[in-house]
């Protein structure tokens, strides 16, 4: 039996427990996945350094997963823009069961090994994309599948799975195991299982957005506003990596039309907005770059 199936050893009444108990008890069991993300911190690295070269060759990250996993990749792949400004067509999510999964539990999507393989295909990766395959048992149909179609595309495969020598992992070019073991509810891999898997893809896509020039220092000055509180989140990034006051700062954003970058490296080297942005160009986006230039 997988470990993610197995029942809890230490928590065999967990239903008669006291509700501070179980409060206590579920909290403190998130902190396993903390672990369990910290034990595959190589494997992350190394999917990183294989993911780069190929997405700064134009590549795109294709997720693909089924239930709660599904719903992670979804998650990830859609707050990449926000935060980064990274093309929505740069970043795909397949999910069994399609929309109405999104929203609803849909039976049997996740042994729909066809529709895996059509929703790979439909996505068309090349030899320059990053299939990111995530299931917490590592032997979800739907996504074997697809894992199968990437790999016979080319497509960097990365699988992320929550239990050891599961086949996602050992088919893909990369396997993260996060080894979260038990839930404490038998099964219900939405508990540590899903939390894992969430600290895996932050940690994953920020360090890859990182590594392509998207943050300066800790700031994540590639973000491009589009409400009004972006707009002063702008701002104050703005203020932070110069050291101008909010007027300057607004007033610059506003001549580049809210391109953080470009404003700092403006308001640093006291150049105007054109020759900022041309001088990033020529960095190829990196900031610290343009600003040693």
């Amino acid at each position: 039996m997988a470990k993610t199936e197995t029942p809890h050893a230490a928590h065999p009444e967990l239903d008669a427990y006291p509700v501070e108990d179980l409060v206590s008890v579920f909290v403190q069991d998130q902190g396993e996945a903390i672990e369990a993300v910290l034990a595959a911190r190589a494997q992350i690295a190394s999917a990183v350094d294989a993911a780069l070269p190929r997405i700064e060759a134009g590549g795109r990250l294709i997720y693909m997963g089924a239930g709660t996993s599904g719903r992670l990749a979804l998650l990830d792949s859609v707050e990449l823009n926000p935060t980064f400004s990274w093309p929505p067509e740069r970043s795909v999510a397949l999910v069994a069961g399609g929309r109405r999964a999104i929203y609803e539990a849909v039976e049997g999507a996740e042994d729909d090994e066809a529709q895996g393989e059509r929703d790979m295909r439909g996505a068309a990766p090349t030899a320059k994309d990053v299939a990111i395959l995530l299931a917490a048992s590592g032997t979800t149909p739907y996504v074997l599948a697809g894992l199968r179609v990437a790999r016979a595309a080319g497509a960097l495969t990365v699988g992320v799975v929550n239990n050891p020598d599961a086949p996602i992992a050992t088919q893909s070019d990369f396997g993260i195991v996060l080894d979260t073991g038990s839930e404490l509810i038998s099964g219900s891999t939405r508990l540590k299982a899903g939390t894992a898997q969430k600290i895996a893809l932050n940690t994953f896509s920020s360090t890859l957005m990182i590594r392509l020039n998207k943050v300066y220092g800790n700031l994540m000055v590639d973000m491009r506003p589009t409400n009004a509180k972006l707009m002063r989140r702008a701002v104050m990034l703005t203020v932070l990596a110069t050291g101008t006051d909010e007027a300057i700062a607004r007033s610059t954003l506003e001549r580049c039309g809210f391109q953080v970058k470009v404003a700092i490296l403006a308001i640093s080297r006291a150049l105007d907005v054109e020759d900022a942005r041309a001088r990033l160009e020529a960095a190829r986006g990196n900031l610290r770059a343009a600003m040693a230039s």
